[in-house]
């Protein structure tokens, strides 16, 4: 099955003779392969320092490095992880009615020399696809920041990654039961947003509030980290979005326009509520909204003109904007650094106007044979609704038994000295 619709088109379009069984023999194209390359490389320069930086300036001074432990020993078992198992439950043949990737690829062994009719290499396309499972449990870290155990968060990311992530992707990356319908996902709007937002939220209502949350001012104790972590998710996501067209070809430099500009409205749109809103922008607020408009146009960002992202990317910023608002203050759910709002909210109204904005009288790629606007809507509203539902239920179920055995959440006394230095026995910062 095809990642997308731009390595369908490109098969396709392979010449055959049927009549003379003739076939085309697809080699490896070093071009696309160096791509690519660089792309795993950036996508894992988002997790490790992105995420790690954008995360850790969002939080108490006293927690800042157990942001970055957590976000690279998630990135580092996630990885082990997909080479045993993970990778085959992905992208194995599809087994179970569509719902999982059978076991050719343990260890990942049987690797093609190409992948599916693309012309890289399926260990190439491998790697690069160990990088998402890398970073989405690391997105989830955000909903847990300041009172998480070390220990638990660790194993629960290892098993969310085989029975949420892996699936997920086997059902619309991998042939599953999600593509069969005709649902899309360019570079991970319900795969990766979706799974870790959703999960994030529920984590977060599981483990309860940090303490002082609502009525005590928990700030960022250092905006301008947070704006460099920005940035560097803001450059590697280029590789997230852009890699996704599996090829050097003008969808990867279509993807990556649609990811900048997107990007560049939902930040500027962020400020701007904030300066009507709060009399002054700030690095914080850029930062969010560029993050967001990274999260929604991350599902379209192959299938829309440049036009439409800069629609995606305004309503991107508008809607999590206020989801934020909903809640935290209104629903008052402690997901810390908004990975539900911001990852999840975006990640879902990205992946339903793609049905929109992908008509041909939209300037998108058009739809599918048998598919219209209206059609198409309906199965990406159906592919999130599946998404959420099965990442809420499963997330239950993992946190719940895991909890068992090793607690979700640190002592009330740890969490006032911080985890820094009552979890790691090491503080961020020492001022002599």
């Amino acid at each position: 099955m095809f990642r997308n619709l731009a390595a369908f088109a490109a098969l396709a379009a392979m010449p055959t003779i049927a009549h003379a069984q003739e076939t085309v023999e697809v080699v490896e194209n070093s071009g696309d392969t160096a791509w690519i390359l660089v792309s795993a490389a950036l996508v894992l320069l988002m997790t490790l320092p992105g995420l790690g930086l954008f995360y850790g300036g969002l939080v108490r001074a006293k927690n800042f490095l157990s942001v970055f432990l957590q976000v690279g020993a998630i990135a580092a078992v996630a990885s082990v992880l997909w080479v045993v198992v993970g990778y085959t439950l992905a992208f194995g043949d599809s087994s179970l009615g569509g719902w999982l990737g059978g076991g050719q690829h343990w260890m990942l062994e049987n690797l093609d020399a190409v992948y599916d009719g693309l012309a890289i290499p399926e260990s190439t396309f491998a790697l690069f696809q160990m990088t998402f499972a890398a970073i989405t449990p690391a997105l989830m870290v955000g909903a847990w920041v300041e009172r998480a155990r070390f220990s638990w968060v660790v194993l629960f990311c290892a098993i969310w990654g085989l029975v949420v992530y892996a699936p997920v992707a086997h059902w619309i990356w991998g042939g599953g039961w999600l593509a069969e319908r005709g649902a899309l996902d360019f570079a991970g709007g319900m795969v990766v947003h979706t799974t870790a937002g959703v999960s994030a939220v529920v984590i977060a209502m599981l483990l309860g509030k940090r303490q002082g949350f609502p009525g005590s001012a928990l700030l960022p104790h250092a905006p301008g980290i947070t704006m460099l972590g920005s940035v560097l998710l803001w450059v590697g996501w280029f590789g997230f979005n852009g890699g996704s067209a599996l090829s050097a070809t003008a969808d990867a430099s279509n993807a990556i326009l649609n990811t900048h500009v997107a990007a560049s409205v939902a930040a500027m749109v962020w400020i701007l509520i904030e300066r009507i809103s709060f009399g002054k922008p700030t690095t914080v607020g850029f930062a969010t909204g560029a993050i967001a408009g990274l999260a929604t146009i991350t599902p379209a960002a192959g299938f829309v003109s440049p036009g439409a992202s800069i629609v995606i990317g305004a309503a991107g910023s508008i809607v999590c904007y206020y989801a934020i608002q909903l809640v935290k203050m209104k629903l008052h759910i402690d997901d810390s650094l908004d990975v539900f709002a911001v990852h999840g909210v975006g990640g879902m109204l990205g992946s339903i106007l793609l049905g929109v904005f992908m008509s041909e009288g939209l300037g998108g790629a058009g739809y599918a044979e048998g598919m219209a606007m209206g059609s198409m809507v309906g199965v990406q509203v159906l592919g999130v609704v599946a998404v959420g539902a099965f990442s809420a239920i499963l997330t239950v179920l993992i946190a719940l038994g895991l909890n068992l055995f090793v607690p979700m959440r640190i002592s009330e006394d740890d969490e006032v000295q911080g985890l820094d230095i009552t979890s790691h026995g090491e503080r961020g910062w020492e001022f002599d």
